[in-house]
C-alpha cells in the first residue's frame, strides 16, 4: 500500500499578513511624505528606500515569522508606543504597536557591555532574514531606554537613515532631534547616539548597500580609543 504525500504547507506571503503589509506602507509614509531639507543625498535615500519598498510590496514577499523575544529594554516600548501615538509620526507607533507581540528583539553584536544590554536592542521587521523577507533592503527598529549613550560605531558599505518615532535624541552631539526629523549616515561613518533623561526613544531605520553586506552587516561597536580619536577627544 503506498504512502500518501503530505501536502507541504506554503509559507505565507505578505498580502496575507495585514499586520506587517500596513506596518510597510507607513514605512512608504515616512520616506514619501517627510521633508529631504534641501539635501541632494538625503533626497536620493529618501527615494531609493520607498522605490525598494514599492517594489518589495508589489512582488508580495514571503512572510517567514520569527520566533518573539524580548530585552530588558522591552519593557519601555509600550511608553514608546504611547508617546510615538501623541507625535508626528503616529501612523507607524499605531502599526507597530499592532505586530508588537511578535517582534524578535535583538542586539546585534559579539559583545555588549552589561549596562548597554539593558538599555538597548533594535528588530528588523524587512530583511534577509525576515519576518518580512527581502534581499536588498533592511527595516526596522531601534530602542533606547531613557539617558542611554549608544557607544561609537559605524556600518560598512551600509548606507543607514534613521527616522525618530518617539523621544528625544542626538548624534554625535550635534542637535537634539525630535519625532519626524530623519539623520542620514552615509557607509563607514562613525556616529554615537545619546538620549534623553525621562523618557525612552524608538528610531525607525533603514539601510540600503549591497546584498552580501545586508545578509552580514558585522555590526561591531568601535574601540574606546578610536571613539575617543574620532571626537577629537
Amino acid at each position: 500500500m503506498d504512502t500518501p504525500l503530505i501536502a507541504q504547507e506554503e509559507s505565507p506571503r505578505l498580502f496575507d499578513c495585514p499586520g506587517w503589509l500596513y506596518l510597510l506602507q507607513e514605512f512608504d509614509a515616512l520616506y514619501r511624505q517627510g521633508s529631504a531639507g534641501g539635501s541632494r543625498l538625503i533626497r536620493s535615500h529618501r527615494k531609493r528606500v520607498r522605490d525598494r519598498i514599492s517594489q518589495i510590496v508589489d512582488g508580495n514577499p514571503a512572510v517567514a515569522p520569527r520566533p518573539p523575544a524580548a530585552k530588558p529594554v522591552t519593557a519601555h516600548l509600550p511608553r514608546a508606543l504611547d508617546l510615538g501615538e501623541q507625535g508626528a509620526v503616529r501612523g507607524i507607533a499605531r502599526a507597530l504597536s499592532h505586530v508588537a507581540p511578535l517582534l524578535s528583539w535583538e542586539y546585534g553584536y559579539e559583545r555588549v557591555p552589561k549596562a548597554l544590554a539593558r538599555k538597548y536592542a533594535y528588530c528588523e521587521v524587512l530583511g534577509p532574514r525576515g519576518p518580512v523577507v527581502s534581499e536588498r533592503l533592511v527595516l526596522g527598529f531601534v530602542l533606547f531606554a531613557p539617558k542611554t549613550t549608544y557607544p561609537q560605531h559605524s556600518h560598512q558599505e551600509i548606507e543607514e537613515s534613521y527616522i525618530s518615532v518617539a523621544g528625544a535624541w542626538s548624534e554625535n552631539d550635534a542637535a537634539v532631534h525630535a519625532p519626524g526629523s530623519l539623520i542620514l549616515n552615509r557607509p563607514g561613518e562613525e556616529h554615537r547616539i545619546t538620549t534623553a533623561d525621562l523618557d525612552p526613544c524608538l528610531l525607525a531605520y533603514a539601510w540600503t548597500g549591497p546584498e552580501t553586506r545586508l545578509h552580514a552587516p558585522g555590526m561591531k561597536l568601535s574601540s574606546t580609543r578610536k571613539a575617543r580619536m574620532a571626537q577629537g577627544i
